[in-house]
């Protein structure tokens, strides 16, 4: 083993071969090829030669194209992907930054009156429309959204939550923590699995400021469970002057139950009950970049603008032009499923999945003809947090070999990055997420593994 790394150039030889080219560029580009190659002589692939790596080094010096952010190809099956950027962004959307972005904008500027305006009111009008609330406020992720409605009202007050709704989302991060640096204080009500009316109005106090609803992420509690609903809460909120809160999570605009998934709520749907502020992310069921939107009382969002902090959420101008150019399309519903990725991904029917299915096997089983290549049922995941017990029926090719972790590493480790599931020694390919100009790039993968 030891032998193979000697293939590898010294830093040394790498420099005097590309002389022409600036130094540290070279270094930082060919530093990370070698930790590319070092990771592959672990993974068992010794097939290379010194030219071969001198030859990876020259292609991302004229191409430029070596970053760490990579495109790769999503096979796993779960729509919403966290770690793989969660929501494609639509076509459109670029198109829009790329128009828009060549030159100045009216990113703060009034065209029509000639004066200092806000960034945040590009997207107020749309959002409004599509939401039925009075106001709109775009801040940089869900999680900044809640804790601005917090700290802006609730700042040294109580905020009454179920105990069902303490929920934890992505990389140990806690409504309860995010409540906490809000400077809110928690007080927390009924059990894990029921919480009743009667419990919320036993915790009010002089020092109560809210009541919080908190959609759950990742997770669903089934069975004896018993839940108090945002327009059950209206007449407590009411009598006792309070507000009443809502982080929806995903936020979807549109109902979903179409899909075969289960029937949740929507944005226009809080705000139908009279839940005082909602908000939501942009890049899950939006399907747009990364964002949180707060919707609710025209008041209460002029509260929250001129609260200092909103300086340190704010977003920059490129997530405004994605986020309005996908808002849009939510004014036609069946726009918006076709053209957006994540919801295109969801609609998609098992038929159409087959007829990719048996694409990418017929290409397969010509690129790889020693190995056991099958279309197989198996279900696909919307992701994101939302969704947890629900399942989209799907297809996918699996592929079965002597080694399968081995070509499941080539596959992760090609410059594609194809990213597949593997369980009981085969190797599946969902094709519920892969895009229609990726089947002959995992051709080509698939036609250099054979050789």
């Amino acid at each position: 083993m030891q032998n193979i790394y000697k293939k590898l150039p010294k830093m040394d030889e790498i420099i005097e071969r590309f002389k022409d080219h600036p130094k540290n560029l070279l270094k930082y580009i060919s530093t990370n090829i070698l930790e590319d190659y070092r990771e592959k002589i672990k993974s068992g692939f010794v097939d290379f030669e010194m030219e071969d790596v001198f030859s990876s080094i020259e292609k991302n010096l004229n191409n430029e194209e070596y970053f760490s952010l990579r495109r790769a190809i999503n096979a796993s099956g779960v729509i919403i992907h966290t770690n793989l950027g969660r929501s494609i962004v639509p076509q459109f959307a670029l198109d829009r930054i790329e128009q828009v972005s060549k030159g100045y904008m009216n990113l703060e500027y009034n065209i029509e009156k000639g004066e200092r305006g806000s960034r945040y009111d590009h997207l107020r009008k749309i959002v409004c429309e599509l939401t039925g609330a009075e106001d709109a406020l775009l801040v940089n992720n869900n999680a900044a959204a809640v804790f601005l409605m917090l700290n802006t009202f609730c700042q040294g007050s109580e905020v009454i939550v179920s105990r069902g709704e303490l929920v934890e989302i992505g990389e140990s991060f806690r409504i309860n923590e995010i409540m906490g640096r809000s400077g809110a204080i928690l007080k927390e009500v009924g059990s894990t699995n029921r919480t009743h009316l009667y419990d919320y109005e036993n915790a009010v106090t002089e020092n109560t400021k809210a009541l919080m609803k908190v959609h759950p992420s990742d997770y669903k509690v089934v069975g004896f469970t018993k839940e108090v609903t945002a327009s059950e809460l209206k007449g407590l909120a009411k009598e006792n002057d309070l507000l009443i809160l809502e982080d929806l999570g995903s936020g979807s605009l549109i109902n979903m139950s179409k899909f075969g998934l289960s029937d949740e709520r929507t944005v226009k749907d809080s705000i139908r009950e009279g839940v005082d502020l909602v908000s939501f992310s942009c890049d899950k069921l939006l399907g747009s970049v990364q964002g949180g939107i707060i919707v609710g009382r025209r008041d209460l969002i002029a509260k929250i603008r001129k609260n200092q902090l909103l300086r340190a959420f704010r977003v920059g101008k490129l997530t405004i032009m994605a986020l309005e150019a996908t808002m849009i399309k939510f004014l036609d519903e069946d726009v918006a499923i076709r053209e957006i990725p994540t919801l295109r991904m969801i609609a998609k029917t098992k038929e159409d999945i087959l007829k990719s299915a048996e694409e990418l096997k017929k290409v397969a089983k010509a690129a790889l003809p020693n190995f056991e290549i099958e279309i197989e049922e198996c279900n696909s995941k919307v992701g994101g947090g939302t969704y947890p017990v629900d399942t989209l029926p799907s297809y996918a090719v699996s592929f079965k070999t002597d080694d399968i972790m081995k070509f499941e590493s080539y596959l992760r480790l090609s410059r594609h990055h194809i990213i597949a599931t593997v369980r009981d020694n085969k190797l599946y390919m969902d094709l519920r997420c892969i895009q229609d100009d990726e089947i002959s790039m995992i051709e080509e993968i698939l036609k250099e593994y054979k050789n």
